[in-house]
């Protein structure tokens, strides 16, 4: 009996873990200030727990800047009516977002993204 509690406890352990790294939005990013940027997708890793969106944007130099921005999760922007084809990787948009609370160059959460022909699409309102 002692045994197969122990085991219990250590398994429900176990599933435990992974929600401890979870992190807030509000631990990460700035949600009361607002970062526009307006480039080229390169990639999306439509991944839990949230997604990766990469955008090489042109700097005040000239120079290319390769921005990351996270996003919801899969399923919740599936539910939203955003699908992974739904990024062309090439084209050009602009997202605004979030910057990173720590200052972080290049690093924001996609409250919004523009496509080339116009469409919006809005994450949860803007926030997360």
């Amino acid at each position: 009996m002692k045994k197969s509690c122990l085991l219990s406890f250590l398994s429900a352990l176990a599933l435990a873990v992974p929600a401890l790294a979870h992190h807030a939005f509000t631990a990460e990013f700035d949600g009361s200030r607002t970062i526009v940027v307006k480039g080229v997708l390169t990639q999306v890793e439509w991944t839990n727990p949230h997604i990766q969106i990469y955008l090489d944007s042109k700097g005040p130099d000239g120079k290319i800047q390769h921005y990351t921005f996270a996003s919801g999760p899969p399923n919740m922007l599936h539910r939203a009516g955003i699908r992974k084809s739904d990024f062309k990787i090439g084209e050009t948009v602009t997202i605004t977002g979030a910057p990173a609370k720590d200052g972080t160059q290049l690093l924001g959460w996609m409250k919004m993204i523009k496509y080339a022909d116009g469409h919006v699409f809005v994450y949860r309102n803007g926030a997360e």
